[in-house]
């Protein structure tokens, strides 16, 4: 089924995001965040927690008035890391000098970890703002340093690398090694300079794409997990980017050409769906089993990681995870599931310290002793035939995932990462294990599948 022609009874309602035209750059965008659009959910309108979303073909000459506009003033701090200050921050700084005492703070080959946020709310503590140069690592500090104390930030993006520009989360890596999701503030102010932002390096745009294919594995877990768990669900943030979502989709070839307007369409998407976290209070739309295996090969890779982008794993993890579901989908009766194994000694060899704590406690959180399995596996036999039906309207072919992502230059296997394979196959295994988020890696491993399929991902 095609992206453009997917429906089920609780999945689209075209009608409130398809444009008659694309006139500006941020249609739909700017009713969210004016306060314009209504919520169809609440019948109330809608409104993000953004004063300012700017998505334009160049901000040269206008930063400033950006800055003012979302009243940033007195001593701000620009903080960039040794690439972006050369890209744009500089730029950025000599721009603002007129709006007050600047002082520009380089952070060298910076981490989004509990140290570095620790140095950066040093470096910044006499600053009323902070100005965000740069992408992910960048933009994930500025908003965490600055929740913890109300001050207020902006980002201009310099990379279309990844949706978290207007999340209110950050992903921050703990001391002992283990990468989370914690609370943070969105930007007061998004500003994308296309311009800038076409000419990012090419593995940073299809590492933004590959953080966008996502939405059809990641609604199949999160659907899966309302009708066994009865967890909460909402289609809300699907249906904000459907539109973009099919046209960007089209649109893939000309990412790997830096196209502006694929860029554009890219940026479009990857805002929208940090608006969803806004609406939703949590990641769930854009962030299920793909991400966990992506987080796994953050954490725990060591001298093995390669160096890829989040977004770059997060592309083909969403393909081992495409193939996955279709290998449960596939199936005319529901798997058997078998009490979890939560195996407490190869858990502790497997993770350092007190992660192992950590992990233990998220997966026991999910964990499904005999009489759980029991009561599963009677609610999947009643609900099969229908919860089937319902997944495979959300789901987007693998191959066709695959052809739209190496389309856009990204890596579509392990082994083209530059990922050890035996390690990627470890990560799909064990994945499960550092997040209690429930997905299809906890069915086809409590169904004794699991591991199989994770022998053959390459």
């Amino acid at each position: 089924m095609s992206i453009e022609t997917q429906s089920s009874s609780h999945n689209r309602n075209p009608t409130m995001i398809r444009p008659s035209d694309l006139n500006s750059r941020t249609w739909l965008i700017d009713d969210m965040v004016e306060g314009r659009w209504t919520n169809p959910e609440t019948g109330k309108p809608g409104k993000v927690a953004y004063d300012s979303v700017i998505i334009a073909d160049t901000l040269d000459g206008a930063e400033a008035d950006l800055v003012a506009g979302i009243k940033l003033r007195g001593r701000l701090a620009v903080v960039c890391d040794q690439n972006t200050v050369e890209i744009l921050g500089r730029r950025i700084a000599s721009a603002l000098r007129r709006l007050g005492s600047i002082e520009t703070i380089v952070l060298d080959h910076p981490h989004a970890d509990e140290g570095e946020v620790a140095r950066l709310t040093e470096r910044v503590r006499h600053a009323d703002a902070l100005v965000a140069v740069g992408s992910g690592t960048i933009n994930d500090l500025c908003k965490y340093v600055t929740a913890q104390d109300g001050r207020p930030c902006c980002v201009f993006a310099t990379a279309p690398s990844m949706n978290g520009y207007t999340s209110t989360t950050a992903s921050i890596t703990l001391a002992n090694g283990l990468k989370v999701s914690k609370p943070a503030q969105g930007p007061k102010g998004v500003f994308i300079d296309l311009a800038i932002n076409a000419a990012a390096p090419q593995r940073m745009i299809a590492a933004g794409f590959g953080d966008c294919i996502v939405r059809s594995v990641a609604q199949i877990d999160w659907w899966l997990s309302k009708r066994l768990l009865d967890t909460y669900y909402t289609d809300l943030p699907f249906q904000i980017q459907a539109a973009d979502e099919a046209e960007l989709m089209q649109r893939a070839p000309d990412l790997a050409k830096g196209d502006v307007d694929a860029v554009a369409y890219l940026h479009r998407v990857l805002t929208l769906c940090g608006f969803g976290t806004s609406f939703t209070g949590m990641t769930n739309h854009g962030s299920m089993g793909e991400h966990q295996i992506s987080h796994y090969i953050d954490c725990f890779a060591g001298a093995k990681h390669p160096g890829t982008l989040h977004g770059q794993q997060v592309g083909v993890a969403t393909l081992t995870m495409a193939r996955l579901q279709s290998q449960l989908l596939q199936r005319d009766a529901p798997p058997v599931l078998k009490p979890t194994v939560v195996d407490e000694p190869s858990m502790r060899k497997r993770y350092p310290g007190d992660i192992a704590d950590m992990c233990l406690a998220e997966l026991r959180l999910k964990a499904l002793d005999a009489r759980g399995a029991d009561a599963m596996n009677e609610k999947l036999a009643a609900l099969w035939p229908e919860l089937r039906k319902e997944l495979q309207a959300f789901q987007v072919p693998a191959e066709t995932l695959k052809t739209a992502l190496v389309a856009s230059g990204g890596a579509a296997t392990a082994a083209e990462m530059g990922l050890d394979v035996g390690f990627y196959r470890q990560a799909v295994l064990n994945a499960r294990e550092i997040r209690r988020r429930f997905s299809v890696l906890d069915v086809m491993a409590d169904a004794g599948l699991l591991a199989d399929f994770a022998g053959r991902e390459v």
